[in-house]
């Protein structure tokens, strides 16, 4: 007997009412559940409580505070069990020692903690503080659970006598301080990648629009943080954030007004995670507000609940529950299949579990012989809502609790063996706070392989083990295995989902959708709503050379100069090289045009040559007539380098040999207009004009232009000459092979030459336009002049509106039909003389002509 120091808790006697039923009344006045041992371990499994309409007290608790028993938990019952078997079979773990037990019902209320609690602590029937009469073994540790709330009750009065308490509840922040809770240990490894496995799933679906329901206490707000953070770096927001009331009591009555909120929820995915008192107010309140249209992502802990209730088809059916992945303990499931309450006969609640269940008590039962119990009687026959052969997360941890302890007290005892400070062998001398430098460093593997840590939680791995909760009419319930999560502390992570095996709320025929906004497809980009959050948009279809080929695209991407978007701006195609070919219509055109000038001009050329001794050709000097011939016939002839598919060579002679050949052509058209207005000048008296006329003059004005004319194209040469160039805009989906002029400004000042000399050549001829027309080509040189001048200034503003192949094709019809008017104008006259009107063509009808008018 010992005292540690003095705590004064004036709780009173528990009284038995009068209206108790007889199985009631003898689980009151046992109490506990205890067997002896050498060392003697303490447990709290919450296997009952008071109604929730009761007003039940510790004085006055009657049969209907019995009205709820949660015979799921009593799998962590069995799980205690089987430990310690295990470990008083094994020589190798506390040889010659055995364990002991003594457990509680743990109520959730303060009003029943405190009275069981010291009950373990005095080890009597009286609740003495600050004193034990501990007549067999020694009260070594705790283990506690399943709510940190209950955790945090026992810690205070626990840690008055340094007493390892074990919890086997989920992991808290909050309990791993342990500044505040010295003496409490957590078998639960840190769920810190809980929100992480839970977006991979969400977004694994395409689940962008979710809600969330947490309950509203430390732990509740620190998870709530932890995904918030995760959620805006993966693009998923919150539709609707619900703080779960927390209560002290199991089934305290709270305000159940935030759950008209699910139905308003556009989310059709919803989010659960906090204490399990905070989750069954939520199973309370789904009786009232069915959610068959949502689907529930929770936490490990509703296999308290799911297992539980009877109302739960239309509320999580189809959800999805995370649990930290465990292997199965070997021998557990055969010990499940063959434990009987004669096995453990201290054990009124297994009588009770019995009897209610298989409707037969086994022999040595308080109850007497009802029935008769079959040979293969077993816990695998109990109803499906009870499932006690699946083994779960909590049962897990107080198995590993129960090894522990076992490793620390057989770690103690063979220190103290070596220090030869055993003392008596029947009843070693170990206190309770002679535990904790051992547990705080203890690690080991238990009987499934994994490791078990008691250090602060460092998990290089965080596995989680993704079940679909499946509710059938009939009342079973289960948590099927579909897919496993795995993430590494280098931020590694895979996610397996066996989509074949998935159970969808019955709202839903296929996977359902949870997003603000509709998807975006392929050729879509979208676009953020001012004020909403970042799902919520709506879709805009890309600009033009941009395409997207995936959903919901930020952006779209722009295509490459050589590429181009189809019309649902999903993709980019190639574009087709183009340019003015002779095989394109446009070009056949062109060509056809330019080589039957050239044909007319070859003819005109040759009937020239053939009557160079008539006076029509005489007399406007044939000469500059073969010339301007023969400069049309060029010009004509270059057309054809404008067509064909674009070289160095050809954009280095079209311009030039356009400018140059035209000059000619236009400077001939101007000595020729000089020599008539010199020849009739020259018959006026005076000897100048006739000197000039002789002397062939005029004939100069043709090297001195074209000079010029070179002088200019040699420094556009030199400066910036033309290039072959790609134009990719003009035309839709095509790629056109031009001739870049290179340096615009010398492009310009050749094109203002020759508009130059046109002008002036222009002028002359007009002002000649009234001589004597017998042989006189002046009005014919001035209307030619005319339609050249009228070409090429209709040619400016045309060619600087059109791009690509059109641009050139207008050049090249410029250029033919500028010249098919000189050579129209100034010599078809000439040739309708020489064929149709031979008699003109002779000094005799010049005369008879110049007498007949003279009459």
């Amino acid at each position: 007997m010992w005292s540690v120091s003095i705590l004064f808790v004036p709780l009173p006697m528990l009284h038995v009412s009068q209206g108790m039923t007889f199985d009631e009344s003898f689980i009151f006045s046992r109490r506990s559940v205890t067997r002896h041992g050498d060392l003697m371990l303490g447990g709290f499994f919450p296997l009952f409580y008071p109604g929730r309409n009761s007003s039940s007290t510790p004085l006055t608790l009657s049969y209907s505070s019995f009205c709820w028993w949660l015979w799921k938990n009593y799998q962590y019952v069995l799980a205690f069990y089987f430990a310690i078997q295990e470990i008083n079979k094994d020589p190798h773990l506390l040889p010659n020692l055995t364990l002991g037990f003594q457990w509680y019902n743990a109520f959730p209320s303060e009003q029943f903690t405190f009275w069981c609690l010291l009950h373990w602590l005095t080890g009597n029937t009286g609740t003495l503080p600050n004193y034990t009469c501990q007549t067999q073994g020694v009260q070594v540790a705790t283990i506690v659970g399943t709510t940190s709330a209950l955790s945090t009750e026992f810690g205070t009065l626990l840690e008055l006598y340094k007493t390892p308490q074990l919890t086997y509840g989920p992991f808290d922040p909050m309990l791993n301080d342990k500044k505040q809770f010295p003496s409490l240990y957590q078998m639960a490894s840190s769920d810190s990648s809980l929100g992480i496995a839970m977006l991979s799933l969400l977004l694994h679906f395409g689940w962008t629009w979710v809600a969330l329901f947490v309950s509203d206490d430390m732990k509740g707000e620190q998870f709530l943080q932890d995904i918030q953070a995760e959620m805006l770096k993966r693009g998923v927001c919150v539709a609707l954030t619900v703080k779960l009331p927390v209560t002290k009591r199991l089934y305290q009555e709270s305000d159940l007004t935030f759950m008209s909120r699910i139905q308003a929820s556009t989310a059709n995915v919803h989010i659960l995670y906090g204490d399990v008192r905070a989750l069954i107010t939520v199973d309370i309140s789904v009786e009232f507000f069915l959610t068959m249209g949502k689907v529930w992502v929770m936490a490990s802990k509703w296999d308290t609940v799911v297992y539980e209730t009877d109302h739960m088809l239309h509320s999580l059916h189809g959800g999805f529950s995370f649990s930290p992945h465990r292997e199965e303990i070997p021998g557990l499931n055969n010990f499940l299949k063959t434990v009987e309450p004669s096995l453990f006969p201290e054990d009124f609640y297994f009588n009770k579990l019995w009897l209610l269940h298989l409707d037969c008590s086994p022999a040595g039962s308080f109850y007497g012989h009802i029935g008769n119990c079959s040979a293969n009687a077993s816990l695998e026959f109990l109803p499906p809502y009870i499932d006690l052969m699946t083994l779960s997360d909590s049962s897990y941890l107080v198995y590993n609790a129960v090894y522990a302890v076992a490793h620390v007290l057989h770690a103690i005892l063979m220190e103290k063996m070596e220090l030869g400070s055993l003392g008596e062998a029947a009843q070693p001398m170990i206190l309770p706070w002679q535990l904790h430098p051992v547990l705080r460093k203890l690690q080991f593997r238990n009987s499934a392989g994994d490791n078990v840590s008691m250090c602060e939680p460092r998990r290089d791995v965080a596995r989680y083990d993704i079940q679909n909760v499946v509710n059938f009419p009939a009342g079973l319930s289960l948590l099927e295995k579909i897919g496993e999560f795995t993430y590494t502390s280098s931020h590694e992570q895979g996610l397996l989902i066996h989509e074949d095996l998935i159970e969808w709320p019955a709202a839903f025929k296929e996977t359902p959708q949870s997003v603000c906004s509709q998807s975006c497809g392929p050729g879509f980009r979208i676009l953020p709503q001012e004020g909403r959050p970042i799902c919520c948009y709506t879709c805009v279809f890309c600009a033009e050379r941009e395409m997207s080929n995936q959903t919901d695209a930020e952006q779209c991407v722009r295509c490459s100069e050589q590429e181009y978007p189809n019309l649902n701006r999903t993709h980019c195609l190639p574009k087709l090289v183009t340019f003015l070919d002779f095989e394109d219509s446009l070009g056949i055109a062109l060509a056809c045009m330019a080589l039957t000038l050239t044909l007319l001009t070859v003819m005109v050329l040759g009937l020239f040559v053939k009557h160079r001794d008539t006076p029509i050709v005489k007399a406007n000097n044939h000469n500059l007539s073969y010339i301007l011939l023969i400069s049309l016939l060029l010009c004509f002839l270059c057309s054809f380098l404008f067509i064909g598919h674009p070289n160095t060579a050809t954009c280095l002679l079209r311009q030039i040999t356009f400018a140059l050949v035209f000059t000619v052509a236009v400077s001939a058209v101007l000595a020729k207009t000089i020599t008539v207005v010199l020849a009739f000048k020259a018959m006026k008296p005076g000897r100048t004009m006739r000197r000039l006329l002789v002397s062939g003059a005029p004939n100069a004005v043709i090297p001195i232009c074209f000079l010029i004319q070179l002088t200019l194209c040699a420094i556009w040469l030199a400066t910036s000459p033309p290039f072959v160039d790609t134009d990719a805009h003009s035309e839709h989906g095509h790629i056109i092979l031009l001739c870049n002029e290179g340096s615009i400004t010398a492009f310009y000042c050749v094109l203002g030459f020759l508009g130059s000399l046109a002008l002036g050549t222009f002028t002359v001829a007009f002002l000649a336009r009234k001589l004597p027309d017998t042989f006189n080509e002046a009005k014919f040189l001035t209307f030619s002049m005319l339609v050249f001048c009228s070409v090429w200034v209709t040619f400016l503003p045309v060619y600087q509106s059109t791009k690509g192949k059109v641009m050139v094709a207008v050049e090249v019809f410029s250029i033919l039909a500028s010249g098919a008017g000189l050579l129209g104008c100034i010599f078809f006259p000439k040739c309708y003389i020489i064929l149709l009107r031979p008699e003109r063509n002779c000094l005799e009808g010049f005369k008879k002509r110049t007498c007949s008018r003279r009459f």
